[in-house]
């Protein structure tokens, strides 16, 4: 009978000691936005348009139109087929066109960002300044594609040249780039100020692109209810908003530690959005459930939608974690890691390279990359992660506290399976 008091004792000290999280999330709040019906991909006004697109069009107008309702439907469906139709349209336009061309060309460069094609949208930025049309515009870009490249003082140079504290595109592209030195606090400030030009503009889009991506940041710094808020604010302008229905799943999982919550969000999500990356996000709440049948199933449903050919290289560096953080194909990580760094030598991209190697058994190699590529250039938590566990097995130890102190602070950012991960660093 003591013993069993004794036990009750402990059971009660322990639960003391661990804090409960702050409920932030009330399921009535986005339950009503779950059953969203699928998107439309065709529309009366895409119709017209497109009716007058015939093999040996010249409608220059019609291929600008329906290019551009092809990448809508690509934001809002995740289908693939869609973007690569959006390609096909710009493409043509950029043949027939006899004027406005640089704005095709700038058109042509944002879907291959998107498509992760990055040099040759860095080709048709250039190609779009030089036509000295739409000079503005193709700084913007230009800046755009040497960030996604890790083309960081070019980037800045063309930040710099198209200053100006009023207009929405700088401050969008000024926050990030506070975000991208480690200064978060400036990069809210800014997307702020954004959000207020977008709201006072009343442009829709605007708007919900600002609300995302501020929901983002205060996830970053730690402000959770102002993250929850700005991605409900994004559903009620947007029902079939899936990125700020993962938003809430990642807060449902990874602060409030509920993850048959955040798998029932993101279940209905998958079934009308096609982008491959939410399975892999649920085979991490899989895992961390202990559930192997989700956790294969999962894995299986993300592999089998990543054989289409048309993603190129979009997936890389999901395939990549993939393999190093789930089924330890660490031959496989290496040679995605080195086609990732010939398409965008990024820290990030050196990071797959290095944890790679590290994996493989080569720790001083990894290391030396670290150093030459990695070190001072970036503050991503995952990075950092793995920069951190390179050096414990290099004896950085001095360099290992500094970073472990600062993945404590980051634990909401990389889930709640990192947390005993750094502890035990």
């Amino acid at each position: 009978m003591k013993y069993t008091f004794l036990i009750i004792v402990l059971l009660m000290l322990v639960s003391c000691s661990q804090e409960a999280p702050e409920q932030i999330t009330d399921i009535r709040d986005y339950d009503v936005y779950l059953s969203s019906a699928e998107s439309k991909k065709t529309s009366k006004y895409f119709e017209q348009w497109n009716s007058m697109i015939k093999p040996d069009s010249m409608q220059l107008m019609s291929f600008g139109i329906v290019a551009g309702e092809y990448s809508r439907y690509f934001q809002e469906t995740g289908d693939i087929t869609q973007l690569k139709m959006a390609e096909r349209a710009l493409k043509k336009a950029v043949e027939i066109a006899a004027i406005g061309k640089s704005g095709y060309y700038r058109a042509l460069a944002r879907n291959y960002i998107s498509q992760h094609r990055f040099k040759e949208a860095l080709e048709l930025a250039k190609l779009s300044r030089n036509m000295g049309s739409g000079v503005g515009e193709s700084q913007k870009l230009l800046f755009d594609v040497h960030m996604e490249l890790g083309n960081y003082v070019d980037a800045q140079k063309y930040l710099d040249s198209i200053k100006n504290m009023s207009d929405f595109d700088y401050l969008i592209r000024l926050a990030k780039w506070n975000d991208h030195i480690g200064d978060l606090e400036t990069a809210i400030h800014f997307m702020e100020k954004a959000k207020v030009k977008a709201e006072s503009a009343k442009n829709s889009s605007l708007m919900l692109w600002s609300y995302t991506n501020l929901a983002d940041y205060y996830g970053h710094a730690g402000r959770i209810q102002d993250s929850y808020d700005h991605y409900l604010k994004s559903l009620r302008m947007d029902p079939q908003n899936a990125y700020a229905k993962k938003g809430i799943a990642w807060i449902v999982f990874s602060y409030e530690k509920n993850p048959k919550e955040a798998l029932r969000i993101l279940d209905s999500i998958t079934k009308t959005y096609m982008s491959p990356d939410y399975f892999l996000l649920k085979a991490e709440i899989a895992e961390y459930m202990g559930d192997s049948s989700q956790l294969t199933h999962n894995l299986d449903s993300y592999a089998i939608a990543v054989e289409n050919p048309s993603y190129g290289a979009m997936y890389n560096v999901y395939n990549a974690d993939m393999y190093l953080e789930l089924t330890e194909q660490y031959n496989k990580a290496l040679k995605v890691a080195e086609i990732e760094v010939d398409n965008r030598p990024t820290p990030e991209s050196y990071n797959l390279l290095a944890y790679s190697y590290f994996k493989l058994g080569e720790k001083d190699r990894a290391l030396e990359i670290v150093r030459k590529h990695i070190e001072g250039k970036t503050y991503e938590p995952t990075i950092l992660y793995r920069t951190a566990e390179i050096y414990k097995a290099t004896g950085n130890y001095s360099k290992l506290s500094e970073l472990k102190q600062e993945l404590l602070g980051a634990i909401y950012e990389l889930g709640p399976s990192m947390e005993s991960k750094i502890l035990n660093l």
